[in-house]
């Protein structure tokens, strides 16, 4: 992304985004303000072949406070971009595994990712409605250790979608949505997974897909149309459908026991999308449950402390460790969120501490407490 002469005319240096990122509070030598000023004012600066280049977490409470709308993710991905190019690449986690299968999608592939779907609900080949599940197949592989059932949030959204009388569509040949790639510069592979899943998904005859997964949810929403033009369906996160859906429907939820949950808002469905108030309609349909927000919520929520399965160093451990304090100190038990990513980064954070809560999807969570019969 280039920055308009307007914004840099006008940039008022008022450091409102150093001041509101959580990596500057905890890496001084990382400062939104001053790598814009730099990569402008400084004809000696050599930002991509620096590491802090990587250091961003593109959680956006920076450009979502800036007087002068500088989109700063978006800034610090160009120069991840030119990074990548001059053989400056990140550290990237668990092995680089999540870099690596989504180039292994695209060459063909044959996945088994429907197995879960069989043990669950039904589903079909083609239809109105798309689930897009996203990665939770390799989520619930890779962080067995963490016993974390990543497929649950897909298997509870299979279930309740069946409750209310659909059948979505569930392709084997759906691959992911790019959402890593593209934060991360790797452009060839984000466009052609956006290219492939747009091109299944239209084979299937779906006008609407649905999202459980933010990521996924806010690469067709904002990202690929960027890149494709207008979709030929529509875009929906599942909570919002749900929400709607479950108002008007016969599905129950028994009492909660006056259990006591907070909720963590993900950047890309808060933030990004501005999404803040359905997941929390969603848990007010289990009688009983209480809700106790997190002194830093909906906009500024803090990020649960990396992205894109890279940079995941002791600066991240130190955030989600924070966050996971702030959530206990709420009197919850429960840390409800509605991003995979979210659940596994908060989760793993309490190894090695004295922090013992659960992080539960929102998804599951209401599905645990449906009413039988």
């Amino acid at each position: 992304m280039e920055l308009s002469q307007l914004q840099i005319d006008y940039c008022m240096e008022c450091g409102v985004c150093t001041g509101s990122c959580p990596v500057s509070k905890l890496m001084p030598e990382f400062s939104p303000r001053q790598i814009i000023k730099e990569s402008f004012f400084d004809e000696n600066a050599n930002l991509v072949e620096e590491r802090k280049v990587w250091a961003c977490l593109m959680c956006a409470r920076c450009s979502t406070r800036c007087p002068v709308e500088i989109d700063f993710p978006s800034f610090s991905r160009s120069l991840r971009i030119k990074a990548l190019q001059m053989g400056n690449t990140p550290q990237e986690t668990h092995h680089g595994i999540f870099q690596i299968v989504p180039r292994i999608q695209l060459m063909g592939t044959k996945q088994d990712r429907l197995s879960w779907a069989q043990e669950t609900g039904s589903f079909k080949e083609s239809g109105d409605i798309f689930y897009f599940v996203g990665c939770l197949p390799y989520y619930e592989i890779v962080f067995k250790y963490l016993n974390i059932p990543a497929l649950d949030m897909a298997r509870s959204c299979l279930k309740l979608l069946n409750l209310l009388g659909l059948e979505p569509v569930l392709s084997p040949q759906e691959r992911c949505c790019g959402h890593d790639a593209f934060w991360g510069g790797d452009t060839a592979t984000f466009e052609a997974l956006a290219r492939w899943n747009v091109e299944l998904i239209s084979s299937t005859g779906a006008k609407t897909v649905l999202f459980s997964c933010p990521e996924g949810y806010s690469m067709f929403r904002f990202q690929y149309p960027q890149l494709l033009g207008s979709l030929p369906f529509d875009v929906v996160y599942m909570g919002e459908f749900l929400h709607e859906q479950i108002n008007s429907s016969g599905i129950h939820f028994r009492d909660g026991n006056n259990g006591a949950i907070t909720y963590q808002d993900p950047c890309r469905l808060g933030r990004m999308a501005k999404i803040f108030d359905s997941p929390r309609e969603l848990l007010a349909l289990v009688p009983g449950t209480r809700l106790l927000e997190m002194g830093r919520n909906r906009h500024n929520a803090l990020c649960c402390g990396t992205t894109g399965w890279i940079e995941c160093s002791t600066i991240s451990k130190q955030m989600q460790v924070e966050r996971l304090n702030e959530a206990v100190s709420t009197g919850a038990s429960t840390l409800i969120t509605s991003c995979p990513k979210c659940q596994i980064h908060l989760t793993c954070a309490q190894e090695n501490t004295s922090i013992k809560m659960d992080v539960v999807d929102i998804f599951t969570y209401l599905c645990s407490h449906l009413e039988q019969g």
